[in-house]
């Protein structure tokens, strides 16, 4: 395998990130030259035994100490804001952002797709297209790397992490994982292939996609008994899960909380963390019954219903 110093730029923030990493380096040797260069010589010049005019050297104090405080300071908040606006590009993913659940296992990732398609190992991506990344962990933490991205996110148990990138060159790059993970964290590799858009629209049908992310997850939600709470029922008093992602949903104890997906995955997991104002705590826990993908398809399947109108509502405006 080829592993090159530099890989190559693949990615919109591939450059600004290399451009930043060089300006560091620059401003460390211009740091070295200013600083030690001086001092090595003055140590030579000066040192015992050695003939040199060691008179007091009368310089104005004033301008001096004004100098090396302000342009320091100066040079240092540009470096700090250049690199600050490199950071809030990589951490804002774009509103139309294409979106992939990634699970990462000892020793694998497991990519899915939201038409249906799955890999292991293996990520397509289409050419010119901004990619979001879903991020979770089934066991220990992991670290999903992708070095001619330029990027890379820690894959935490029990939470969720995102990963943006917008690839710019088409090919086969590398894919670690860059957190030691156990035995075999050395073979957790695999690649991301970035491909012309219409071949990834082939690749897609030719996949042998399976069933949607959405309705993988509606079948989960039946198959568990969800229906018989949070649809239509007269018995148990749950949220309507309609029109709920991407609200602000109140809370018993008066604060307020924004339903993403880690509100989403703490309500199927830890249902007694965060109880919606007017319900109570009835809903069991489906820790360690559910896998980490098959919650991700659940919260597909909610999020499929984000523009559905909830049906108690519905049948008040009749």
């Amino acid at each position: 395998m080829n592993f090159p110093l530099f890989p190559p730029e693949a990615s919109h923030v591939a450059r600004q990130t290399d451009l930043l990493y060089w300006g560091l380096i620059a401003l460390s040797a211009l740091t070295i030259m200013v600083v030690f260069v001086p001092m090595i010589y003055f140590l030579f010049k000066y040192r015992r035994g050695r003939k040199a005019d060691r008179r007091p050297v009368h310089l104005p104090e004033t301008p001096i100490e004004i100098t090396w405080t302000i342009i320091p300071i100066i040079v240092f908040t540009g470096l700090f804001a250049w690199g600050a606006n490199v950071y809030w590009t990589i951490e804002r993913p774009p509103p139309d952002a294409m979106e992939i659940d990634v699970v990462g296992k000892q020793w694998m990732w497991k990519i899915q797709h939201p038409e249906g398609n799955r890999e292991i190992d293996e990520l397509h991506v289409p050419l010119g297209r901004n990619i979001k990344l879903l991020i979770a962990s089934q066991d220990v933490i992991h670290s999903f790397f992708l070095p001619a991205f330029r990027i890379k996110q820690d894959a935490v148990p029990g939470r969720y992490s995102e990963l943006w990138f917008k690839p710019n060159k088409i090919g086969t790059f590398h894919l670690f994982c860059s957190e030691y993970c156990g035995t075999h964290h050395s073979a957790m590799v695999g690649s991301v292939i970035v491909m012309p858009p219409d071949a990834y629209q082939k690749w897609l049908v030719q996949g042998s996609p399976g069933p949607t992310m959405a309705q993988e997850g509606e079948r989960l939600f039946r198959a568990y008994g969800c229906t018989g709470c949070h649809v239509g029922s007269t018995i148990i008093h749950a949220p309507p899960l309609e029109g709920l992602y991407g609200r602000s949903v109140p809370l018993q104890g008066g604060q307020f909380v924004l339903a993403d997906e880690a509100y989403l995955r703490d309500s199927i997991l830890q249902p007694a963390k965060d109880i919606a104002a007017g319900y109570t705590n009835d809903m069991p826990s489906f820790q360690g019954r559910l896998a980490e993908d098959d919650v991700m398809k659940l919260i597909a399947y909610i999020k499929s219903l984000s523009n559905t109108t909830p049906q108690k509502e519905a049948t008040e405006s009749k």
